[in-house]
């Protein structure tokens, strides 16, 4: 326990005035005053370098003996603060979607990487882009230390060698039209500070994603996403609120940007994968509610597509071919709206259709 301030001047409150002089009488006691401040000062210097996500959390103390009730209280408690963590985040979280709109209009990738549940929440992330918003499984990759293995095992060491981070980094060519997200709840983990340290070697733009801003991952990054969700109902386990600012914080990031690429019309997943016979079905619901139009229309524009729902859709709205419309798509560079508005602008022949020259 930190001594007092009252404390501070133990020797002579305990001695009186004449306690200089007496000293050598008393020195095993003074050897003991020394250590005590020298213990004092440890423990405070231990409180400042500690991570916040490290710190025992007094609203969950005694947790042990709560009952089911109480425990599952304290932690909806606690995940109730992590909204208003990144909340405060935002600003840092646009510039961060910016970017990745940037890199993936320039041929770009966005590459989570991380290390136990921090790299687990990264290729969550990245596996549900392709489906999601039908884009190519190399544009949102992630970097998983230990490799497939750790997505359901511990593995031993992985997360201790920053060389192996920046070797991974390497393998992936990662250069100046990428962006890099480094997800390290404490911010101290070696194998995301070396991949974000290679990659900020190679030009990329690079993003830490963590719960401690004044932490090593901070000083490699050009952006800081830190949400302070604070000390953990169970100390040092970041899979719980931290954890959660991790998946709301990608969410937005993946999502924010496909929207801006324009994989979403209205709140629509326009360019969902169809995959599935449910992903058939949920196509058509999509399209019908986009273009108002009735389902054999929307069927058989969907067919004439190739399945290509942003296609259907501007077939739909402007009234064009395919072949149009995939035209009208790529002069847009896949803004649905503006190949829709184009689309409606186009010349048309005396039976209403629309000219074959575009």
């Amino acid at each position: 326990m930190p001594l007092s301030k009252a404390s501070a001047s133990f020797p002579a409150a305990l001695l009186g005035d004449n306690w200089q002089v007496t000293r050598w009488a008393h020195r095993p006691l003074l050897l003991m005053w020394r250590r005590l401040k020298r213990y004092n000062s440890d423990v405070k210097s231990r409180r400042a370098i500690l991570p916040e996500t490290e710190r025992r959390n007094p609203r969950s103390a005694g947790l042990d003996r709560k009952s089911t009730i109480e425990v599952l209280r304290i932690l909806n408690r606690e995940d109730a603060s992590v909204p208003r963590a990144v909340a405060r985040e935002l600003p840092a979280i646009a510039r961060a979607v910016d970017k990745i709109v940037r890199a993936f209009r320039s041929g770009g990738r966005l590459i989570y990487v991380g290390a136990g549940s921090s790299g687990r929440m990264g290729a969550l992330d990245a596996a549900e882009c392709p489906p999601t918003f039908g884009v190519p499984e190399t544009q949102v990759q992630a970097i998983l230390a230990g490799g497939l293995r750790a997505m359901t095992h511990a593995v031993e060491g992985a997360e201790d060698s920053p060389r192996d981070g920046a070797r991974q980094i390497a393998a992936r060519r990662v250069g100046p039209n990428d962006v890099v997200v480094g997800i390290a709840a404490a911010g101290t983990t070696p194998f995301t500070l070396g991949a974000l340290r290679e990659s900020r070697r190679r030009g990329a733009t690079t993003v830490a994603l963590t719960a401690n801003r004044r932490t090593p991952i901070a000083r490699l990054a050009d952006i800081v996403i830190a949400p302070a969700t604070g000390p953990e109902v169970i100390a040092g386990s970041t899979r719980l609120k931290a954890g959660t600012a991790q998946k709301l914080v990608l969410n937005m990031l993946s999502t924010a940007a496909m929207v801006r690429m324009g994989f979403v019309f209205d709140n629509l997943m326009i360019n969902v994968s169809l995959t599935n016979e449910k992903l058939r079905h949920r196509a058509v619901r999509i399209i019908e509610s986009a273009s108002g139009i009735r389902t054999s229309s929307v069927q058989h524009a969907v067919r004439q597509a190739g399945h290509d729902l942003r296609a259907a859709l501007v077939m739909l709205k402007a009234g064009v071919d395919a072949q149009q419309a995939r035209w009208l798509l790529a002069a847009s560079k896949g803004n649905l709206r503006e190949a829709i508005a184009t689309g409606l602008r186009l010349p048309r022949t005396k039976d209403g259709a629309h000219s074959n020259r575009l």
